[in-house]
């Protein structure tokens, strides 16, 4: 790790900047992730200037694998990466003492941090909610980047943010709630020092501008494809000050963001999940070029005609 637990919010900020993508697993004809394609993947995120990949959640099907293949994958990942990127990884037990476990694997491999969400089950006051994070905490030194989701089951309060905001090693906040302006409030009520990100590339421009520095823990700039010069030209516009120009080039991937979500995000809205949305993606991975393959038993794949029907959307969007 790169810092130490006093250090970790101060860190945070100077280097969780960016895009921390969440991609999906190649999985082959057997069923199981795929180590050549898994690697091939990472080279291509490495190639597009990816500067922190957020590895082995939901997106990930990591919530469908053994222990024994969960603690693989990310020895494969951590190879492949080889200090290249930003490592962290996602934490989804609601045990505390599996969650530990994890935790102590992945920061032997040299990640730097966790996005953990809080548990799906059983413990739902803010004080249970809280007490599990501090045991959690307590017990490892790798920053923590909360998940705020309805997919938890219980979205965590503005109060219990701010108390669970104070502990060192807790960072930032996935706000997941597909909801802007409890974003901006959150900024407001929360210490300075905590970063919270949007999980929507949509906000990224915009939140360029408003205090924003990391779109955390999705994935359609990797989607994006021959438009994703687009939002390397908004963020070098932003960067420069020219507000204008980057709205005007922010704005020419509405299209694609539009695919994105009647494809993605407005499934997982609607079903408070990611499974079955994520055979879309899928379909999108191997459209333009990367490793994707079968969806792990039993989530059910995306048919003949849905694939079809993205290759053309994709072409259409000249994405392809």
């Amino acid at each position: 790790m790169e810092f130490t637990r006093s250090e970790a919010k101060a860190w945070s900020l100077e280097h969780i900047k960016g895009f921390y993508m969440c991609p999906l697993s190649p999985v082959n004809d057997a069923l199981k992730i795929d180590e050549a394609q898994l690697r091939d993947n990472i080279e291509q995120f490495i190639g597009m200037g990816i500067e922190g990949l957020v590895m082995g959640g939901f997106i990930a099907e990591c919530w469908n694998v053994t222990m024994d293949n969960w603690k693989w994958y990310h020895e494969v990942v951590a190879d492949a990466v080889k200090g290249r990127a930003d490592l962290w990884t996602i934490i989804l037990d609601p045990c505390v003492h599996t969650a530990l476990e994890k935790a102590d694997f992945v920061e032997k491999l040299g990640f730097n941090g966790a996005e953990v969400i809080n548990p799906v089950v059983q413990l739902r006051t803010d004080d249970e909610i809280f007490d599990w994070f501090k045991y959690f905490t307590d017990r490892t030194d790798l920053g923590v980047c909360l998940y705020r989701t309805p997919v938890s089951g219980k979205v965590l309060t503005f109060d219990l943010m701010q108390r669970l905001a104070d502990i060192d090693t807790i960072v930032g906040v996935k706000q997941g709630h597909l909801s802007r302006a409890e974003t901006l409030k959150l900024r407001k009520l929360i210490r300075d020092d905590f970063i919270v990100s949007e999980p929507m590339e949509a906000f990224f421009c915009d939140d360029l501008r408003l205090g924003g520095q990391v779109c955390w823990g999705e994935l359609s700039y990797i989607l994006y494809g021959k438009q994703r010069y687009l939002v390397d030209e908004y963020r070098k516009q932003a960067a420069a000050g020219d507000w204008t120009k980057a709205y005007e080039t922010n704005a020419k991937l509405e299209p694609v963001r539009e695919l994105y979500g009647d494809l993605f995000l407005w499934e997982v809205a609607r079903t408070a999940t990611y499974a079955s949305a994520l055979a879309n993606m899928k379909a999108w991975f191997e459209v333009i070029g990367l490793n994707a393959g079968r969806m792990i038993p039993p989530v059910r794949e995306a048919g003949p005609e849905t694939k079809d029907y993205i290759e053309g959307k994709l072409k259409e969007l000249n994405v392809i």
